[in-house]
């Protein structure tokens, strides 16, 4: 019983029932104070003698001034002045008293014998069963005969008239309630199956199965709600997904250096390497890369937790391009590219971390100058767009492929897909993968930090062109 298609269809039938009971049992009582007022007013002949007289009584005084006496002496010898006679000739009893109403040519009440209230005006039913009254060939006035509604006595036929309307309207409500939990079932099916639809569907993403979705269907709120939920379940198995990719590409970066510590220290102890300062120089290296890596991860989940600290304070762009410039310098002369800074005038000071901005731009200048050849250039400049401060670090390096643009910016992506950690099996691979001492995830972390300082970073490039990557910051 505490489904929601049983309580819709409960409420269809309980609300058609109320409705329908209370519209038969009005309309019974409608139909049998309507024909008891119907026999009221029709069942009597016409009062001529009482007319004639009221008539008589106008053309003498011209007005309906001591009328009354004439219809009270009626009302009180009404078988001397006239036969009550039920419909169809049957005799009324004669304990069933008339009632007069007298009203003028305007309809107006002069004598009132029903309710006792001279001055109004006749109701829609004494209009209909009113004689007029003529003197001199004008309709001075009108005579309502009735007798009192609820003294009425029914004949065998109008009892039987009321009885079947009676039955009929208990026979037409009760149709009409089966009627309505029939259409509130059907109603009420159709308004839970979506919902029903979609429990199932959640009940598959609670297990796990990410690849359930629904046919948005029903009302435009329940569409809606159905559509939400596929871009729902869309999202999170694009995110198992993405986490099954990441924690096979972390597993792989660092397996990477453990294997190479593992062998070496174990080639050490089996005297098959001399322990000099060069071998321990190489094992350190292979330790700073797993250093760098853990805190590439670190860095990366704490910007998707919210929790990513940044030291803002008003920092001099001009002066920061020039120090990373500066850092950089040495590593660019080693790879025999041309590093050159370029800067605008009168730069605004900027509100930002002056450490990660550093890092942002150290990362995507390492990145350049990785990708370009010797004999190339790397450009870092920066200048002011409107309310941002833009850096951009553009190479004239291999450039990266249209469709792979999009994807720069992903963890531990690479355009073949390679997961060789020295490059040499991706040498062909595209910006997104690393190099040696790489850990995959320096764009990442510049894309998170921008956007922790509220700017965007974008790529531009085309293969053999060159790129450029551009960071904008809010001044």
């Amino acid at each position: 019983m505490n489904r929601l298609w049983v309580r819709l269809t409960l409420a269809f039938g309980l609300v058609a029932l109320v409705a329908v009971g209370a519209v038969a049992f009005l309309g019974s009582v409608s139909a049998g104070e309507a024909l008891r007022y119907y026999v009221a007013y029709s069942a009597l002949v016409p009062q001529e003698a009482v007319v004639d007289a009221l008539a008589a009584h106008y053309e003498e005084f011209g007005t309906w001034e001591g009328a009354g006496w004439i219809l009270e002496q009626a009302a009180s010898q009404g078988s001397m002045m006239g036969m009550r006679r039920g419909m169809r000739g049957h005799m009324m009893p004669r304990d069933v008293d008339l009632q007069f109403v007298l009203a003028d040519a305007q309809a107006s009440v002069v004598y009132d014998g029903v309710e006792g209230n001279p001055g109004r005006l006749l109701s829609h039913d004494e209009r209909a069963a009113a004689q007029s009254i003529s003197a001199g060939g004008d309709v001075a006035g009108f005579l309502v005969v009735t007798i009192p509604p609820r003294s009425t006595l029914l004949g065998p036929l109008e009892e039987v008239l009321v009885n079947r309307v009676r039955r009929w309207l208990a026979v037409a409500g009760l149709a009409a309630g089966g009627l309505a939990l029939l259409l509130g079932l059907a109603v009420s099916r159709s308004l839970t199956a979506p919902l029903q639809h979609l429990a199932a569907a959640a009940r598959g993403i609670a297990r796990g199965d990410f690849s359930h979705r629904v046919h948005p269907e029903g009302s435009a709120e329940l569409v809606e709600v159905g559509q939400a939920f596929n871009e729902m379940a869309e999202a999170l198995d694009e995110s198992e997904q993405q986490r099954k990719n990441m924690v096979a590409d972390v597993a792989h970066e660092l397996r990477t250096p453990l294997a190479v510590l593992q062998g070496n220290l174990q080639a050490l102890l089996d005297d098959l390497y001399p322990l000099d300062k060069a071998e321990v120089s190489r094992l350190y290296d292979e330790t700073r890369l797993l250093s760098r890596l853990v805190d590439d991860l670190r860095d990366l989940a704490l910007a998707d937790a919210g929790r990513l600290s940044l030291n803002l304070r008003l920092v001099d762009p001009a002066a920061l391009v020039v120090d990373v410039g500066d850092s950089l310098g040495l590593a660019a002369e080693a790879q025999e590219v041309a590093l050159e800074v370029e800067l605008e005038d009168d730069l605004p000071p900027v509100l930002a971390d002056p450490d990660r901005l550093a890092q942002v731009l150290r990362n995507l200048v390492t990145n350049a100058l990785h990708y370009t050849p010797p004999g190339g250039t790397v450009t870092l400049s920066a200048g002011r767009d409107g309310a941002y401060l833009k850096l951009v670090v553009a190479d004239t390096g291999e450039g990266i492929a249209p469709e792979d643009v999009a994807h720069v910016f992903d963890r531990f992506w690479r355009a073949d897909r390679s997961r060789s950690r020295d490059g040499e099996a991706g040498a062909a691979s595209g910006r997104g993968a690393r190099g040696p001492g790489g850990s995959g995830l320096g764009l990442a972390i510049a894309q998170s930090l921008v956007e922790a300082h509220g700017g965007r970073i974008w790529a531009e490039s085309d293969r053999d062109a060159g790129s450029k990557f551009t960071v904008a910051i809010p001044l």
